[in-house]
């Protein structure tokens, strides 16, 4: 059966909750009152994504400094994403339970508590320990600012809100990498957590004034839900995290994998039963969001490695320095920005299908054609590629995301964006975790120290990532057919 595409509203980006900008002078005058709100929760999304994407270009520095191999940095970031990941289920909850101001204020200072520690650490794994205080932090300024925003917004006025407070979502990927090699590169990369400890004080003196105390109707929280299903997702990437270890570790983590995949299970036929589960399993009841959901999942296994792999191989394999690798980075975030325009029309005139399946496997490819990269390559080649890998990719984003709520209404929509805000995240860490993975076995974990034979590893990687994200085209293609719609209902559908 066929169908048709709904006049659906501008589509979300690549992050949770983002939404197109508004067009210019079309700010509703009742949010004008609403600004200082809106100010700063953008902050908080800036602080968050900027974060998230500031400490790649500075991992082999980090590396030399706390003399570990390139390939065991990838720990840091994926205990920030994990812990971001398992945290958000539980972000609703607490903000009924204590309030949006007093979790704002509290999530501000365990970032920024976090980033002090992330400073002054002297070993790795005093490093992940305190990203993993950081990611507590962080996993509550993004949730909580929404719903701020959320309650605080009139419903008519609530995406031209989130438009605002979204955009420096795409601004913190777009200097992040760069930032962050250019810190290491003039002083050093402890000025990378740093940089956060003014924003943090200045955020929390000014959430005290403008962030207003809401509250919402208190609910039971699924605690044995929460716990099956964090356990989960932590043995899972856990495990696949050290698959690159010696023998016996592999054998342990392969059994914490099995546990974890149980957890995952167990938390199903719990939320069966439950009378309110953490997740309802009436969302995988609507067929575009558990597509939308699992096309996520595993296409962001294969492309979320990709922010860890890109500045690593430029700067072990190809001799880049920190600052450099992190400018070739800007291409692809600029690309990614633009092709976001496109979503809309392609959509209505080849269908949620045809688009999904097909820019699938191009981002695949796009990925795979980074094994193709050569010390003798002119910088225009490299600026092409980069730039076509951040348009198919942040159109992948945009696309799938979309798909996965367009059908939600009610409190399903509600909860099925928490899910997929998870599930981005976890789809992170597994990714960096996989990418890590399979580096160490090419490379033979510490990499080999000749530049060609590291590059070879990560050539190989590279490959594999990319086969990765094109096996979840078989998702995708299980969406019915499209049917195109006339013209004129593109037009009315984008004007509303």
């Amino acid at each position: 059966m066929k169908e048709t595409l709904p006049p659906a509203a501008p589509p979300p980006g690549s992050t949770p909750g983002e939404a197109p900008p508004p067009a210019a002078g079309t700010e509703p005058s009742s949010l004008i009152a609403l600004r200082p709100l809106l100010w700063l929760v953008a902050a908080g999304v800036f602080m968050q994504m900027l974060d998230s994407t500031i400490v790649n270009t500075a991992l082999p520095s980090m590396a030399r400094d706390l003399n570990q191999s390139p390939l065991k940095m990838q720990a840091v970031v994926v205990a920030y994403s994990l812990t971001v990941a398992m945290l958000i289920p539980a972000s609703g909850w607490l903000a009924d339970r204590f309030g949006t101001r007093r979790l704002f204020i509290t999530a501000i200072a365990v970032f920024t508590l976090g980033s002090l520690a992330c400073a002054i650490s002297q070993t790795l794994p005093q490093l992940v320990g305190s990203r993993v205080l950081q990611g507590v932090g962080g996993a509550m300024l993004l949730p909580i600012g929404r719903l701020a925003v959320l309650r605080a917004v009139p419903r008519k006025d609530f995406l031209a809100a989130m438009s605002f407070v979204t955009v420096p979502g795409l601004i913190g990927p777009l200097i992040g990498p760069t930032l962050g090699g250019w810190l290491a590169e003039v002083a050093s990369w402890h000025w990378i957590f740093l940089i956060n400890l003014p924003l943090g004080v200045l955020g929390t003196l000014a959430a005290l004034r403008w962030m207003p105390d809401l509250r919402g109707p208190q609910m039971r929280f699924d605690a044995w839900g929460y716990v099956l299903l964090a356990f989960g997702m932590v043995a899972i990437s856990l495990s696949l995290d050290s698959l690159s270890e010696a023998d016996a570790r592999r054998g342990f983590m392969l059994v914490l994998l099995v546990f974890g995949l149980a957890g995952l299970v167990a938390y199903w036929l719990h939320a069966a039963r439950a009378p309110r589960p953490l997740f309802s399993l009436a969302l995988f009841k609507v067929p575009s969001f558990s597509i939308g959901l699992l096309g996520n999942l595993f296409s962001r296994m294969g492309s979320s490695g990709m922010p860890f792999l890109i500045p690593l191989m430029l700067q072990v394999a190809l001799g880049y320095s920190p600052m450099n690798a992190g400018l070739m980075m800007i291409p692809a975030a600029l690309a990614g920005m633009g092709s976001k325009r496109i979503v809309v029309p392609l959509v209505h005139r080849l269908g949620y299908r045809k688009v999904l399946v097909g820019n699938t496997i191009l981002v695949g490819l796009a990925m795979a054609s980074f094994a193709l990269i050569s010390p003798e390559w002119p910088l225009w080649l490299h600026l092409i590629q980069f730039g076509c890998f951040g348009a198919v990719n942040s159109l992948q984003f945009t696309a799938m995301n979309t798909l996965a709520l367009r059908d939600l209404d009610g409190d399903l929509a509600s909860s099925g964006n928490s899910l997929l805000s998870m599930t981005m995240m976890l789809a992170m860490s597994i990714g960096v975790a996989v990418a890590g993975s399979l580096l160490g076995v090419f490379g033979n974990e510490a990499l080999h120290p000749l530049r060609d034979q590291a590059l070879g590893a990560f050539r190989w990687t590279f490959v594999c990532v990319g086969l990765i994200t094109m096996a979840s085209a078989t998702i995708f293609a299980q969406l019915p057919p499209t049917r195109r719609i006339p013209p004129a209902s593109v037009k009315r559908a984008d004007a509303a």
